[in-house]
């Protein structure tokens, strides 16, 4: 089994910059990627970041390309998602993702809110 603890939300104003962290404790070895989803109320949740956790590949949606970036350090079996310029609709709780095949796990989701 594995836990997914995230951390580093909060409210922030439109073109500010967040650091989340999501640390992975447990079954951590053989980890296939881990990542970022975010959902909003009435909406699905949707795919942010993932990156894959032997080689660093990178992968991100439309919506935040040149603007977040995810890293990882597999030492500490944590992944961080970097997020800048920050914009209103960024608003949204965000999930911790890891993929171990066949199993996803998920953390508890951590609100970030972009106001003025």
């Amino acid at each position: 089994q594995i836990h997914l603890t995230e951390s580093g939300g909060g409210l922030v104003q439109p073109g500010g910059s967040l650091k989340l962290s999501c640390v992975a404790s447990g079954s951590t070895w053989a980890i296939s990627t881990m990542g970022w989803y975010r959902q909003t109320p009435g909406k699905e949740r949707e795919f942010v970041a993932t990156i894959n956790w032997s080689g660093g590949n990178t992968y991100y949606a439309d919506s935040v390309k040149g603007r977040f970036t995810v890293s990882r350090d597999n030492t500490k079996n944590t992944v961080y998602l970097q997020m800048d310029n920050l914009k209103l609709e960024d608003t949204a709780v965000y999930y911790c993702n890891l993929l171990k095949i066949p199993v996803n796990y998920w953390g508890q989701g951590t609100q970030v809110t972009v106001s003025s």
